[in-house]
């Protein structure tokens, strides 16, 4: 069987990837696998910045929509089935581009998943009623005293892999930074090509900036109220999700709908922060300094004569 293509593009949010992804797809007949751990999720759609529906009838997009709102979703879910997806697009000789900005997943797809001390509930448990109690912001902080490696790639509002991270502290006596080792290895899982796209601060920010604002004038403010009016509710992760947690306590009345949006551009430039010290850390990415001036055919062709695709 002949091999297909697989090609990587990852980058931090709003950098562009996407666009990216789905003209290159669109060149070489290929097809997209989705690397975003809140694209998974159904009806979060204006916040997770998904591709429309009509790019998703002209190309194909995989682990996009999988799971509802209210379910959890776990990283080894996630390699579970695109590692599916790829078996069922290399059987199909189809060109596979994978691209998304979530470094976990993207670790995990590449390299595998590290071997840690499994989940206990009840200290689990134990440390979300902190969290209720003295904050999530709390909970990183003292992630940072046992683990600073670990603290400075987790975002201080990501409570699920705060959990795990202090979790394996707890379980371990070691902190999960020592378990990840593997990710240092460069031993691919398959033969992934890597390309970065990076844009300097200041583009990266307005960037930012002017998607918060497209996603308000789509509704998101409308698609959040939604999300909470279904009585199921939201697992942990989905509450948490950039562009989505400013929104909960503006809709409980507690601050304006200006101060909200301003929260979460921060929280989006932190994001991409974290994400930046993320990408440093991979040894083996072909990075692509990108300006104002790049589209994204320039960009695709670029890739098409880089790769000779």
């Amino acid at each position: 069987m002949t091999t297909s293509p697989f090609l990587l593009i990852l980058g931090c949010t709003a950098s562009g990837k996407g666009a990216v992804a789905f003209e290159l797809a669109q060149k070489i007949g290929g097809e997209i696998l989705s690397i975003d751990s809140m694209k998974v999720y159904r009806r979060m759609d204006i916040g997770t910045a998904k591709p429309s529906l009509e790019k998703r009838q002209t190309i194909q997009h995989h682990l996009i929509d999988v799971v509802e709102p209210w379910e959890s979703f776990s990283l080894g879910r996630y390699v579970e089935l695109a590692d599916s997806a790829i078996a069922d697009m290399q059987h199909r000789q189809c060109p596979i581009i994978a691209v998304g900005g979530t470094a976990m997943y993207i670790r995990g797809l590449i390299e595998g998943i590290f071997e840690g001390p499994p989940a206990d509930a009840i200290l689990r448990q134990q440390l979300k009623n902190e969290a209720q109690i003295i904050g999530t912001a709390a909970l990183h902080e003292r992630l940072s005293k046992v683990d600073p490696e670990a603290a400075g790639r987790i975002h201080s509002n990501d409570l699920k892999r705060i959990l795990r991270a202090l979790e394996v502290f707890e379980l371990a006596g070691r902190p999960i930074s020592s378990f990840q080792t593997q990710f240092k290895s460069g031993q691919l899982r398959h033969p992934w090509r890597l390309v970065g796209l990076r844009r300097d601060k200041d583009e990266a920010s307005r960037r930012i900036n002017a998607r918060v604002k497209h996603m308000v004038a789509e509704g998101l403010v409308d698609e959040m109220k939604s999300l909470l009016a279904d009585p199921r509710g939201l697992s942990d992760q989905a509450a948490q999700a950039v562009g989505y947690a400013e929104l909960i306590p503006y809709l409980n009345g507690k601050c304006s709908l200006e101060y909200a949006i301003e929260q979460i551009k921060i929280n989006t430039r932190r994001l991409a922060k974290s994400q930046r010290t993320w990408f440093r850390s991979f040894p083996y990415v072909n990075w692509f300094d990108v300006g104002r001036e790049y589209t994204q055919e320039s960009i695709s062709d670029a890739l098409c004569q880089t790769f000779k695709l």
